[in-house]
């Protein structure tokens, strides 16, 4: 843009310095002519100082190979028109380091091999996510360029892991101590990049691959666990179930002391009575068992049809 404005204003510069040496009405074109390049010239100059720069964006401005300090952020600015731009973006980005093909930054295995505490090899799938700080734009462009993603991020990830892993156990990375290496790594991944002017929003540890005889000890070991807990929730069910009988055994116990305790003689003969009644009349019943006490016959055949005394 800038070469198109020098050209239309050495044109138009021509243009008037040929009107001079000429009469009438082509003098008086040529003179149009150049003014209307030297018109142009200033449109076009004037265009060349509007940057537009997109949402998600930070520009970083360079005059004469000098980077300023002073990045411009989303929008429309009207700056000099000698000044060129570079866009960094500012959204959160997420660099993968993955076992699986095409699935990271980089094509193939690119997961992170480390050792543990313990001294066993440990493989690991990350994920961090991250973003530029707008303000820090020029200086991460003067010092690392376009590329730092590459010169910073992805060396501080593999290091910092690799320092963490070799402060747990394998077996704790791989049960209920994970996440306090996740919050290990981001502390000190954080304290690594910040200071480059990236903004660490969150580390993802996505798989932990261990050897494969440590791996089916833990999974062994976890069986058993979940198996005693089963059995100590079975002891427990028959413990208070033991209990619920026993509480049953005593109230039948005791309702039959107060109930053995408030019948008389005279209670049970009317009882009794009342009972032999209620089968003389049923029809179903041909059958009368009594009690050798009362000196009866022990059966007494009721035909049907016959009244029942």
């Amino acid at each position: 843009m800038l070469v198109g404005t020098v050209f239309l204003a050495i044109a138009g510069g021509a243009l008037m310095k040929m009107s001079k040496s000429a009469q009438g009405q082509k003098a008086m074109q040529l003179r149009v002519g150049g003014g209307a390049a030297f018109a142009a010239a200033v449109v076009v100059l004037l265009l060349g100082c509007i940057r537009i720069v997109e949402p998600g964006y930070a520009a970083v401005q360079i005059l004469f190979g000098k980077v300023r300090e002073e990045p411009l952020l989303e929008g429309m600015h009207l700056i000099n028109p000698f000044v060129d731009i570079e866009k960094l973006s500012i959204r959160t980005e997420a660099y993968t380091m993955s076992a699986r093909h095409y699935e990271g930054e980089v094509v193939g295995d690119d997961a992170i091999v480390t050792l543990s505490k313990d001294g066993l090899s440990l493989k690991l799938d990350v994920t961090v996510l991250y973003k530029l700080d707008p303000k820090a734009a020029p200086r991460i462009y003067r010092e690392l360029g376009p590329e730092f993603v590459r010169k910073v991020v992805r060396p501080a990830v593999r290091t910092v892991i690799r320092t963490q892993t070799a402060q747990h156990l394998a077996k704790d990375i791989y049960t209920e101590k994970r996440e306090e290496l996740v919050l290990a790594i981001q502390a000190g991944l954080k304290k690594e990049i910040e200071g480059r002017g990236l903004i660490l929003e969150r580390v993802m540890l996505r798989n932990v691959e261990l050897p494969q005889r440590l791996q089916q000890q833990i999974t062994e070991k976890l069986a058993a666990e979940q198996e005693a807990q089963k059995m100590e929730f079975v002891i427990k069910k028959e413990e208070l179930e033991a209990k619920r009988k026993k509480t049953e055994a005593q109230g039948i116990s005791e309702s039959n002391k107060i109930i053995s305790g408030s019948l008389s003689t005279e209670y049970l003969q009317w009882y009794y009575i009342k009972t032999l009644e209620q089968l003389v009349r049923s029809p179903n019943n041909t059958v009368i068992i009594l009690p050798f006490d009362q000196k009866l016959t022990p059966l007494i055949q009721i035909p049907g049809g016959v009244n029942k005394r």
